[in-house]
């Protein structure tokens, strides 16, 4: 019996020691129990953008609940980040998330080397040397521009068909914020995305000159609708292109809207066709799953990695499609979109790009693009580079 009652101790002791070995393995591996997470707003969760980021925050708390303790900054402007920032790591941020463009960020991030800054890119950080503890990332949102495009172009055929407009009227409108290649990207591809379908639309850009104004933005798409624009989008920050279109609909004639970033069915019911948006869920969870273990957040998150930037589309999540208005679409909508977005996800990209079009840079006459030998967005950098006006098809129009 003595014996026994000796090796049941000896055993016991020997399981307690491999517990301690796992336990200490554990804490030198750098393994967190609980972590700070800190989300920094260009603008408040009632402008599309900044809603449609704040739901990666949403879906922080549901994986990881009481594990993580978020603290929120909103309305921050570009050259007020840095008060934001100091606030934050003062109240012991292990990662900060940032949806805004400030350069402020990149600057201060050698400052606190213990956080982790990850922004969403707002320029090629092709060759630039940044921290180790700087981040940028973004959703390849061309591929849903295409998409969206898709459905404008489903929309506009089904116009042509009815004999509501002839195929000269094929044109669609798009309200922009300022002429970034992030933006001429976007409308681009949403323009390339509706000449699949109908060959011989042509778009009409007006350029509101600020992210989020909603008096601009109506203004915008009210010029775009006189234009003779039957399908409008958008890249801004407000709920006015939307407004407009609904508006205008059911008046002297039917404005259709395709959404980016938030729904804008229940705004534009009769109007709203569908809705392209990053989804920033994947990265902002996954880069937390990374803190957790201690581990660098490229080898982590699962997508393009361009150094310390990254980027995907469909095939990993970070583009959606959100909202097909069936009373709105045109009858095979969801398929001819579905067709594309397969293509995103086996990887199969250069169609959007590779077209008989050329492109001048509008800030640099000289520089030209020949589309013909297609060209590839996203490439080495999460922000979009495609800065080429396509000639003949697109045409900017003065707010004023």
């Amino acid at each position: 019996m003595k014996r026994v009652y000796i090796a049941t101790v000896l055993t016991c002791l020997v399981i307690l020691s491999a517990l301690i070995c796992c336990f200490r393995v554990l804490n030198l591996a750098g393994r967190k129990d609980h972590i700070k997470v800190g989300f920094v707003y260009d603008n408040d969760e009632c402008t599309p953008y900044t809603y449609n980021f704040s739901l990666a925050k949403d879906a922080l708390e549901k994986k990881y609940g009481e594990k993580v303790e978020i603290i929120t900054c909103s309305n921050v402007l570009d050259d007020e980040m840095a008060e934001p920032i100091n606030e934050l790591a003062h109240k012991g941020c292990d990662i900060i998330f940032f949806n805004g463009y400030s350069e402020l960020v990149r600057e201060l991030a050698p400052v606190y080397p213990n956080i982790q800054f990850c922004q969403t890119s707002y320029m090629d950080m092709t060759g630039q040397t940044v921290p180790e503890n700087y981040h940028s990332f973004k959703g390849e949102a061309y591929q849903g521009r295409y998409v969206s495009g898709i459905a404008a172009g489903m929309k506009i055929q089904q116009m042509i068909d009815e004999g509501s407009i002839t195929e000269d009227q094929a044109l669609v409108g798009f309200v922009a914020a300022f002429p970034t290649s992030e933006v001429i990207s976007g409308y681009t591809a949403f323009l390339l995305g509706v000449r699949s379908i109908v060959p011989k639309a042509e778009m009409k850009v007006c350029y509101t000159n600020t992210w989020s104004s909603y008096a601009l933005e109506i203004s915008a798409a009210e010029k775009l609708i006189d234009e003779g624009c039957v399908v409008l989008s958008q890249h801004t920050d407000t709920i006015g292109p939307a407004i407009a279109c609904e508006e205008a609909t059911g008046k002297d004639r039917n404005v259709y809207f395709v959404g980016y970033n938030q729904s804008m069915s229940e705004v534009a019911p009769c109007s709203s066709i569908v809705t392209s948006r990053i989804c920033w869920d994947p990265y902002v969870v996954s880069a937390v799953d990374a803190v957790f273990l201690n581990k660098n957040i490229e080898k982590i998150v699962s997508g393009k990695v361009h150094g310390t930037d990254i980027s995907a589309g469909f095939e990993k999540g970070w583009v959606v499609m959100d909202d097909l208005n069936d009373q709105v679409a045109a009858p095979g909508t969801q398929e001819a979109m579905n067709a594309a977005i397969e293509k995103f996800k086996k990887g199969v990209t250069d169609f959007v790009f590779k077209c008989g079009y050329i492109g001048v840079n509008p800030e640099d006459p000289s520089d030209v693009i020949d589309l013909h030998a297609g060209y590839t967005e996203n490439a080495n950098s999460s922000f979009p580079t495609f800065h080429y006006i396509l000639l003949d098809i697109i045409s900017i129009v003065d707010l004023e």
